[in-house]
């Protein structure tokens, strides 16, 4: 992502987790942990829409970390169908030494991390074009920052909508953006940065 990245490796359930973290300057506010997209299909920490909303919390004075789920990269294990890897940013958050974390996350890296915050009940949440379409994503806390593409092909916009009504969950919605945010990815920053209390 830039320079100042580093690598850190987390001992998790199914062996090692890759992490990438970056700081802000200055002391951090708290943590961010940021879930990437389906490993299965070509997922990684470093999507671009990952590296998106780790700039957002690095300005917002976050220290941003994103794991690498299982099997894919320096992590250890198979996929595990968003189970274990629940467990696996579980881990990540106790060596963050995070107590109260923001939890974002990219499509299936959302959908694991609306399931973690039932366990580990965060500062706040981002979800970014949430995989509700192919995973059981639950109820998420009030206050949860829900982004997604008008064009999104991958997960259509009306049925994050669908998910959303039941909750009363606001979703602020990029114009012209699809399911990846292909040039809509400044768009999406502020979507993040301008949307912070």
């Amino acid at each position: 992502m830039r320079a100042a990245t580093r690598r850190e490796e987390v001992r998790g359930p199914a062996g090692r987790i890759e992490c990438a973290v970056d700081e802000p300057q200055g002391e951090a506010r708290g943590v961010a942990l940021i879930a990437h997209p389906h490993p299965l299909y070509g997922g990684t920490l470093d999507n671009k829409v990952v590296q998106t909303l780790a700039r957002a919390f690095v300005e917002l004075g976050y220290a941003a970390w994103r794991p690498n789920f299982r099997g894919v990269g320096a992590s250890e294990g198979v996929h595990d169908a968003g189970r274990g890897e629940i467990d696996d940013l579980a881990a990540v958050l106790a060596r963050a030494g995070a107590a109260r974390p923001v939890l974002a996350g990219f499509s299936f890296g959302a959908a694991v991390q609306a399931k973690l915050a039932a366990r580990v009940p965060p500062e706040r949440m981002v979800l970014v074009g949430t995989a509700v379409t192919n995973l059981e994503v639950p109820p998420v806390p009030a206050g949860t920052l829900v982004i997604h593409g008008e064009l999104d092909e991958t997960v259509p916009l009306a049925a994050v909508l669908a998910w959303a009504r039941p909750q009363d969950l606001p979703v602020l919605v990029v114009p012209g953006a699809d399911h990846f945010f292909h040039r809509k990815l400044p768009a999406l920053k502020l979507a993040v940065t301008a949307n912070w209390k």
